[in-house]
């Protein structure tokens, strides 16, 4: 296996991975498939556009028949795939009943044996809910296993990690894992967080994880199929999603878009134009779950392309913050996620060709006003004055003369007036008294940094209140200043 970044943005990336003679493009979903239930064709799932598929080994296994005709045609020939499959160990089993019957050697080897491209473990999943001391033991039995793991020829092996919603717990996991060494990573035991929506609780869970594991390794983060949380899963840095979602929703008439799931039954328009929608009506789909699953593939895979598209255009924070809207947990999770700015910024471009778009709240969380605050120190501010104006005020002014501009939450030396984000940004008249309070921030630290070294400040014409710096009119300032 072998994986390489084209491209990043914000904290999401676009990947290659390639598998033997495949080569797939991430951030990517694998749609699950059972393999003792066809809901849509393997060549539909094909033509939809899934170039990598999952499917859980341990049901293979534990069915006799199944088993034997596996092993003797292998997985790709008994699912009629060309392309890498992924095995799941049947640690989904183990969380729901509570009991497998197979050591987690057995099942890898079972995996290697049928020729899957990436095998899982059998790690324990514990509850978000589990207490830190059931945590802690599920913790160490996984870790027991994933070192007791031998040497395989013709299987990847992915290193799950664990650690329930405790984030210490996960960072500790993911150093671990990351020493033992796995082609590629997991985020298990996170289905219930996204199931109550719950995303600040996803935010402390793969956050913490992320920044533990190896920036060159894809991740994947078990049981994220549903595409209003893709952009932000991509944002944290996950590479990887599987989805059982669009056959599962689709048997209890539910129509996933990226803004929620809806029940068929009740809709008269479908908001849709892929190849089923424009085709069907709403009425159509309540009966046919095949073509309900088949629209809700198709939805699936549009919004992966939307998030790469997103990254390749340098506006994965602006897709974050639109999706964002579709719920205030998803909202709430994105502000959480924000608090670990320094984290986001070391991925952030340092420009683009796009403007910066303020739109929200959380646009003042953006790694481009963290680089601002930083890049104060890196100014080089001596004169005789300086003058702090609004950044569309103009005036000629002698050399002994520095002007700062400010455009809320902005603040800027003027030489800086056509660089990336402070000349390419479009500011939504929202939030104006927080945005001036970032910006009285950042005046804070240039004055405290550079005030000794001028005999006069003026504030012209701002509308923020400076304190004792002196205010001029523009008037004023341009009859005693311009040259």
């Amino acid at each position: 296996m072998r994986f390489e970044i084209k491209r990043k943005d914000f904290g999401g990336r676009i990947g290659s991975l390639e598998l033997g003679d495949w080569e797939i493009e991430t951030p990517t979903i694998m749609p699950v498939v059972n393999p003792n239930l066809e809901t849509v064709s393997i060549e539909d799932i094909r033509d939809v556009g899934a170039d990598i598929l999952i499917t859980n080994s341990y049901i293979i296994y534990k069915n006799e028949k199944l088993r034997e005709r596996v092993l003797k045609e292998g997985l790709h020939d008994f699912l009629g795939f060309d392309g890498p499959i992924m095995t799941d160990s049947g640690a989904y089993q183990l969380s729901v009943y509570g009991d497998v019957e197979v050591t987690s050697q057995e099942i890898l080897n079972f995996q290697e044996e049928i020729g899957s491209d990436i095998g899982v473990p059998l790690d324990i999943p514990t509850s978000p809910d589990a207490t830190r001391d059931k945590a802690e033991k599920d913790l160490a039995e996984t870790m027991d296993r994933l070192r007791s793991i031998g040497e395989f020829d013709d299987l990847n092996v992915a290193g799950p990690v664990q650690g329930a919603s405790y984030g210490d717990l996960r960072s500790k996991a993911a150093n671990q894992v990351s020493e033992i060494g796995f082609d590629l990573y997991c985020i298990g035991g996170v289905v219930p967080i996204m199931e109550s929506y719950d995303f600040e609780k996803l935010a402390q869970v793969v956050i913490p994880t992320k920044k533990n594991l190896p920036v060159n390794k894809p991740i994947h983060l078990f049981g994220a199929g549903h595409p209003m949380i893709f952009s932000f899963a991509v944002a944290l840095g996950c590479d990887l999603f599987d989805s059982a979602a669009y056959a599962l929703f689709a048997k209890r008439g539910k129509y996933i878009t990226v803004r929620g799931t809806w029940d068929v039954g009740e809709m008269e328009y479908l908001p849709c134009s892929c190849p089923v929608c424009s085709n069907a009506g709403a009425e159509d789909l309540v009966d046919d779950k095949e073509k309900l699953a088949k629209h809700n593939l198709y939805v699936t895979f549009r919004e992966i392309n939307t998030v790469k598209e997103s990254i390749r255009r340098g506006e994965l924070f602006e897709l974050v913050s639109e999706r964002s809207r579709a719920h205030p947990s998803l909202l709430s999770g994105l502000m959480k996620a924000l608090d670990e700015e320094n984290w986001f910024e070391k991925f952030a471009p340092v420009s683009k060709k796009n403007a910066f778009f303020y739109c929200g709240e959380e646009s003042l969380k953006r790694p481009e006003l963290l680089r601002n605050l930083k890049k104060i120190d890196s100014f080089n501010l001596t004169g005789k004055r300086l003058l702090i104006v609004p950044h569309d005020f103009k005036i000629n002014t002698d050399s002994s003369t520095q002007i700062i501009k400010i455009k809320p939450p902005f603040v800027y030396s003027e030489e800086l007036s056509n660089t990336y984000p402070f000349g390419q940004s479009l500011i939504a008249n929202i939030n104006k008294e927080k945005r001036k309070k970032f910006a009285k921030r950042l005046i804070k630290k240039i004055i405290d940094k550079f005030g000794q070294n001028f005999e006069e400040i003026y504030s012209i014409g701002n509308q923020i209140e400076l304190g004792q710096i002196k205010d001029l009119s523009p008037d004023e300032a341009r009859k005693r200043f311009s040259i």
